[in-house]
């Protein structure tokens, strides 16, 4: 899909799209139309500023029988027809055929000094700006949030917060789980408190999980309350109002339950999470669309879709159960009328869900029935954002929050905050830091730790949950990008000036001035194929990458002490452009920057 068709714009101040389009037309007026969009794979390098290697996998491509082609030589023909923008003052090709590109030092202060004067780091808006739904995994009625869904919230709002930046409008959709089978046992073991609902829901609100172990084993051992549970979910299939009504007191606790943790962390829960229920109104009408476009067929009393090319494990036709013989409805119904409601209520023309891999095969069916019943229309995306386990890396199996296991969300931050009071004192950093600054600092270092940890690796990527190499103040951790962040606004502190005041000019200089602002420049092109990707990771490798850079800066080139006013003025300007995408980059990745570690 093109970012035009996707909705996403010119990727701010990186010269790399535009060089690209160069590179693209050379090869095709070098060696056909079928080379016009191979990607040069510009990368920077020790030897230049950008560097292409597209010329070692042509040269295979391109040899034939007795006529070999040497890399050398196909970098010769692409510079020979190479037209690249004003930006790049210098091509050259290396003895082994690397084609390496020097750009201007004047056109790069240039374009820093756009990003000083712009709020928005010279990032543009999109020009065709979207309504997108992002779908994160939400702890279902009587379940509490664990691994998964930490992990599942930290991407998907972060992929949300990207999304938003860019331009496009965006629905957050915590769907909560709240249908089947053990819905009728907790509304039975509600009704069951002597003392009354409320004090039923009191006991919920203590521990959910408990509350739904407890509602498990009455159902196994107890007939009369397994037939009442059984009787509760058919009146609640019939549209029973009273049981509706329970069935809303049980999510509206759930979500209290789980707010406090939501908003601890910084992730919004939406005010009103829509449990499965919201969307009964929406399901007699997908089953009406899916019969009247003969999509559907009888089995046994179930109304099912057979698809031409959905087969199952065994290679036949796999029957969707749309409605079942009993009258109740199906998961992928329950999730068509989520997506009727999306599509037509909200108007959203992308729709993204952040869950694990284990819902791969059921959102593949859900798409393909969506697609061929024409109630998602090819020109609205449907996006798996799948992701990893996260591993107990002392069993080397994902971590689950049942049975009092360690896998609970709010175990794990906690043991994460215990961490960072841990590694805070033995830096010896906070002997100054008293009451709520000392708070402040340690939620900022445990939260970015979890955050920047599970955003760190490729989303479908499973990852460890070790927390001796996720919290500090070095390394591949969000301590070691905040604390570049601090380094920064201390230069500021140390000469009394607000980092807003710095106004350059900039000049670049020294080698470590100019790779860090090669690396500044390529802040929205990280943004645009984060967000066009549903990939955050690549903005959080990208502020790593920027957070090393600056040190490097930080050590080799003085700030206040500079050998003349103009250096000093430049370099502070380059520093508070480092600052703010600094700053900027990781509130898009919702980990917070504290003003002092």
């Amino acid at each position: 899909m093109s970012h035009e068709q996707n909705g996403f714009t010119v990727p701010g101040l990186s010269p790399v799209p535009e060089i690209t389009k160069g590179f693209q037309a050379a090869l095709r007026d070098a060696f056909g139309p079928e080379y016009a969009g191979t990607d040069p794979v510009l990368r920077r390098s020790r030897h230049a500023d950008l560097q292409s290697n597209v010329a070692f996998a042509l040269a295979r491509k391109l040899e034939r029988p007795g006529r070999p082609r040497s890399p050398r030589s196909v970098a010769r023909q692409i510079v020979k027809r190479l037209r690249v923008p004003n930006c790049v003052s210098k091509v050259r090709i290396s003895k082994r055929g690397y084609i390496n590109l020097t750009l201007s030092g004047e056109w790069i202060a240039e374009q820093l000094q756009r990003f000083l004067d712009d709020e928005r780091l010279a990032v543009p808006a999109a020009f065709s700006s979207q309504r997108v739904a992002v779908t994160l995994s939400t702890p279902s009625v009587g379940t509490v949030m664990n691994a998964g869904h930490l992990r599942s919230a930290i991407v998907g709002d972060a992929l949300a917060r990207i999304l938003d930046f860019l331009g496009h409008e965006v629905t957050r959709e915590n769907h909560v789980g709240e249908r089947g089978a053990p819905l009728g046992a907790l509304i039975e073991h509600l009704l069951d408190f002597e003392e009354g609902i409320d004090a039923g829901l009191d006991v919920f609100a203590g521990d959910p999980d408990a509350f739904r172990r407890a509602a498990e084993a009455k159902f196994e051992s107890d007939a009369e309350f397994a037939g009442r549970a059984r009787r509760r979910l058919d009146a609640l299939r019939a549209g029973d109002e009273e049981t509706r009504r329970y069935r809303r007191l049980l999510v509206d606790a759930s979500t209290a339950f789980h707010r406090p943790l939501y908003d601890w962390l910084g992730v919004p829960l939406t005010g009103d999470p829509r449990g499965e229920g919201f969307y009964d109104e929406y399901l007699p009408e997908v089953v009406d669309e899916l019969v009247a476009r003969g999509l559907t067929v009888d089995a046994g009393g179930a109304l099912c879709v057979l698809l031409p090319g959905l087969t199952g494990e065994d290679g036949e036709p796999k029957a969707v159960i749309i409605r079942e013989s009993d009258g109740g409805y199906g998961h992928t119904t329950v999730d068509l009328a989520t997506m009727l409601h999306r599509l037509d209520a909200l108007r959203v023309r992308r729709v993204v869900h952040v869950v694990g891999g284990e819902e791969r095969e059921h959102l593949e069916t859900l798409f393909a029935v969506a697609r061929e019943s024409g109630m998602a229309p090819y020109e609205v995306a449907l996006d798996h954002a799948e992701i990893g386990l996260v591993i107990d890396p002392r069993t080397g199996h994902g971590l689950v929050s049942g049975s009092g296991k360690s896998g609970r969300a709010s175990d794990l931050m906690d043991r994460a905050r215990r961490r960072a009071a841990a590694v805070f004192r033995r830096s010896g950093r906070g002997k100054w830091l008293k009451g709520e600054s000392r708070t402040e600092v340690l939620d900022a270092l445990a939260i970015g730790a979890v955050k920047f940890a599970e955003l760190l690796v490729p989303r479908g990527d499973g990852h460890p949950f070790a927390l001796e190499r996720m919290v500090g103040y070095s390394g591949r951790t969000a301590g070691f990008v905040q604390y570049s962040a601090v380094q920064l606004k201390s230069i500021f502190r140390q000469d009394g000036l607000a980092p807003e005041s710095a106004s350059g000019p900039i000049v670049i200089g020294t080698r470590e001035e100019r790779a860090l602002a090669l690396h500044l420049l390529n802040f929205g092109l990280a943004l645009e194929q984060a967000g066009a990707a549903s990939e955050p990771h690549l903005l959080a490798r990208y502020l790593l990458d920027l957070a090393a850079l600056s040190t490097a800066f930080y050590w080799a080139c003085p700030v206040n002490t500079a050998p003349k006013e103009e250096i000093k003025a430049s370099r502070q300007a380059l520093c508070a452009v480092t600052l703010r995408t600094l700053v900027t980059g990781l509130d898009l990745l919702g980990v917070p920057t504290p003003d002092r570690m």
